[in-house]
């Protein structure tokens, strides 16, 4: 979710559906005005004892964030409990370091031109982590979960929204806490030209995302054992809150555009307002509501634009649509497979040969067979079935075959003359062996690990 510094309170506000629909419209750009954004979350420990670092503690999550200024990063802050201010995430050229609910750490980065800007400052990122973290005694672990911390060996970080969230989620599902306290990932921000295009790129995104979660599997171990999936982040998601998650059969209906899309938002339940500074609980409450001027907590007040943006950026299915469109199903990982996921996205969906040759994979799959998919992709990973026959590994080999075009296609080129399909590598090296990241994973623990997860710290960054 984004980070809020200041109120919505004397902004104009909603009084018509034409506002409702007004920022996806807004995110339209011509295809030479398309960038890319990638976030990717770690998680952070101490070096000493593996402990996950609270917030206030010496050399803590604040003290990481604050270290973070020597590379020209600003502070942002929020009031905290007691009058206490706290820096909730670091604002700079690279775009914003904020920190999840359990401290993971999370570069949000600037929107950018090629996957060769992306990967400098994934590399620019993480050098300053390494920096920060020699100095303070702190590591920074690639997973999609955390591998042996339960939910009560882990902190949870003064942002005031996570207060609200973590009441919430325990009403709405059995698994949203471990979302929230032992998960991370990688997600993919890009561009659209029209509502067709917005409509195309959606529903290619969201067949193929169990694919992006096969490939990326990273999260095989949970309380220190394996826990009989690949993706544990994954399945995870299958029990968080059924309102806000999911593959949304209505995207692959005939008609779907903003207005399904406005839809479909509104009956996802809100979170919280922002006023004055402060997040106030209104989980579970109706935007319909709030549209009335009906809003429980806010009796008689109509809600603004930012309250709207808001309330978009709490729907967590496998692909979001706010002003650009989120690809959401890949678990964290190392810094050679970041820039991977940004690679096979780009690939497919911002060369129009290569989205319609993805689209033609996938589009006679029936709801059914893309939620079998989906179900069967956290435990089977590559393995799983597809429909017409075959496993996903096979569909992979042709995926990332359209992708290696598309960025051929491209033709964006760095300094060398190389253009952008090299990232794909990581992703061809996992479909040729068979084994995704989690196999590895499991492979050592089983082998030169003797079970030992502590062994894991030895993948860090």
């Amino acid at each position: 979710m984004s980070t809020r510094a200041a109120s919505a309170a004397d902004e104009p506000r909603i009084e018509s559906r034409d506002q409702l629909v007004e920022p996806m419209q807004k995110g339209e750009k011509s295809p030479e005005r398309w960038r890319i954004g990638t976030e990717h979350e770690k998680l952070v420990y101490r070096t000493t004892d593996h402990r996950a670092p609270g917030y206030l503690e010496q050399g803590g999550i604040r003290d990481i964030l604050l270290a973070m200024r020597q590379f020209g990063w600003e502070p942002v802050e929020e009031a905290g409990p007691d009058g206490r201010v706290d820096v909730i995430a670091m604002s700079g050229s690279d775009g914003t370091i904020s920190l999840e609910p359990a401290g993971q750490l999370e570069l949000s980065g600037a929107a950018v031109e090629t996957l060769h800007q992306t990967c400098a400052e994934t590399g620019r990122h993480l050098t300053q982590c390494k920096t920060v973290g020699e100095e303070l005694g702190v590591g920074f672990l690639g997973l999609g979960m955390w591998p042996d911390k339960t939910r009560g060996e882990l902190p949870v970080m003064p942002k005031q929204r996570y207060d609200i969230m973590m009441r919430h989620m325990p009403r709405v599902g059995t698994l949203g806490l471990d979302m929230m306290l032992r998960t991370c990932t990688i997600q993919v921000n890009l561009d659209y030209s029209s509502e067709a295009d917005m409509a195309k790129k959606f529903r290619t995104g969201l067949a193929l995302q169990p694919l992006a979660t096969a490939l990326f599997a990273n999260s095989p171990f949970t309380e220190g054992k394996p826990n009989g999936f690949l993706s544990y982040r994954s399945h995870i998601w299958t029990d968080t809150d059924p309102h806000r998650t999911g593959m949304l059969p209505f995207v692959f209906e005939d008609g779907f555009g903003y207005e399904r899309w406005v839809d479909y938002m509104l009956d996802v339940p809100m979170y919280f307002v922002f006023r004055d500074g402060k997040y106030i609980d209104a989980a579970g409450h109706s935007f319909r509501d709030f549209l009335r001027g009906e809003l429980a907590v806010l009796p008689g007040e109509l809600p603004t634009q930012s309250d709207w943006w808001d309330h978009l950026s709490t729907a967590f299915p496998e692909v979001r649509l706010k002003s650009f469109l989120e690809m959401r199903g890949a678990d964290g990982g190392p810094w050679n497979r970041i820039c991977a996921l940004p690679a096979l996205w780009v690939g497919l969906l911002y060369d129009d040969t290569a989205l319609d040759a993805a689209w033609d994979l996938v589009k006679d799959w029936s709801m059914d067979e893309r939620e079998a998919l989906r179900a069967a992709v956290p435990a089977q990973a590559l393995a799983a079935p597809i429909p017409g026959g075959g496993t996903l590994r096979d569909l992979a080999r042709e995926v990332l075959d359209i992708a290696h075009a598309g960025l051929v296609a491209r033709a964006r080129l760095n300094s060398m003359g190389d253009n952008e399909s090299g990232f794909l590598a990581p992703l061809r090296q996992i479909v040729d062996s068979g084994k995704v990241p989690a196999q590895v994973l499991l492979d050592k623990y089983h082998g030169a690990w003797g079970g030992d997860i502590a062994r894991v710290y030895e993948e860090s960054f």
